[in-house]
């Protein structure tokens, strides 16, 4: 018979490897819808793919409110997006470097900072009520229309690249549900793993929501990011990551406090909203021409490039930067 201890860790194991193959997954059939439906991998990945992703969080979240646990339905989205830009880009810029298209810098990174914003105001008075909740989810349609909108208008059509493989409409969208599913499925064992683990070791509810429940409903986000970088699909790792954090607040807590009203205490978390909002800010900064073009001083005569209309890097050593803040940030927790 098993013990307590071993069950956690198969559970750990099994939502690991679920994670890891329905990521590959997604990535598959995300890549083919955007080749069918005409438009841009970055957009199915901050549509498609950051809506798979994101699945995890809003399963959390929503039965996090409706049982009586505000704060891990909280900290597990505000966790979440300040380890998609610190860990999961972190990591995957310090594997390959990322191309960050104009579009991420001048359209999807301001959505996303302004959902951390309207967010950040939102837990101002302890209470994101049904009327915040339905506010979200009205901006997040708007948004994903748009985002389509554009792609199609702006975007010329794509030619596959060789060894890229298009699926027809119905096998693409089997891979994008079953993933999704999947991602569901293996981030609550993951989670179930990792939380009975620090029970035993006596964390707090909160450290436990931003860390570890945090790190698990990222997971699918780190697997899909790293599994499209190497397929190089680097639309679709930046597109996942900010599209998940844009999805994380709109969608997760759009939906969890139309549910039910989440009522927590706003100082307990007004130092992680801020270095959510600190993460933001440096992905903007690591992103941008000029700094990823130090060497070449010209850029600095030409404010079209200040004005964020070329793309920039995310090199290695802003990717270790990122991942280095993250874990002084989870060294702060404890």
């Amino acid at each position: 018979m098993l013990n307590l201890y071993q069950m956690e860790y198969i559970q750990l194991l099994g939502g690991l490897l679920l994670l890891f193959f329905s990521g590959d997954y997604l990535v598959r059939g995300g890549v083919s819808l955007a080749r069918i439906f005409k438009i841009s991998p970055l957009v199915i990945g901050v549509t498609v793919v950051a809506f798979g992703t994101s699945a995890p969080e809003l399963i959390v979240s929503v039965n996090a409110a409706l049982t009586g646990h505000p704060e891990i339905s909280i900290g597990n989205v505000i966790g979440s997006n300040i380890a998609n830009i610190g860990l999961v880009l972190g990591l995957t810029s310090m594997v390959l470097a990322l191309p960050v298209q104009s579009d991420s810098i001048r359209f999807d990174w301001p959505v996303m900072m302004l959902a951390s914003v309207i967010f950040y105001f939102s837990l101002a008075d302890g209470i994101v009520g049904a009327w915040e909740g339905i506010s979200f989810l009205l901006i997040l349609s708007g948004f994903i229309f748009l985002s389509i909108y554009r792609s199609r208008k702006l975007h010329k059509k794509q030619k596959p690249l060789p060894d890229e493989k298009i699926y027809s409409l119905g096998i693409s969208l089997l891979f994008v549900t079953l993933s999704c599913v999947g991602l569901a499925f293996g981030s609550e064992l993951l989670i179930r793993g990792a939380s009975g683990i620090a029970r035993m070791l006596g964390v707090t509810e909160r450290v436990i929501s931003i860390t570890l429940i945090a790190f698990g409903t990222s997971v699918p986000e780190l697997t899909a990011s790293l599994i499209a970088a190497f397929k190089k699909q680097t639309d679709i790792s930046i597109g996942n990551i900010i599209g998940s954090n844009i999805f994380n607040i709109f969608a997760v807590i759009g939906t969890a406090s139309t549910i039910h009203v989440i009522e927590v205490d706003s100082s307990g978390f007004a130092y992680d909203v801020l270095w959510m909002l600190l993460f933001a800010l440096l992905l903007l900064l690591f992103s941008w021409p000029f700094f990823t073009n130090l060497r070449n001083y010209r850029h600095l005569k030409k404010p079209i490039v200040l004005l964020g209309t070329q793309g920039g890097v995310l090199v290695r050593w802003s990717g270790f930067i990122l991942t280095l803040g993250y874990l002084y940030y989870i060294y702060t927790l404890f």
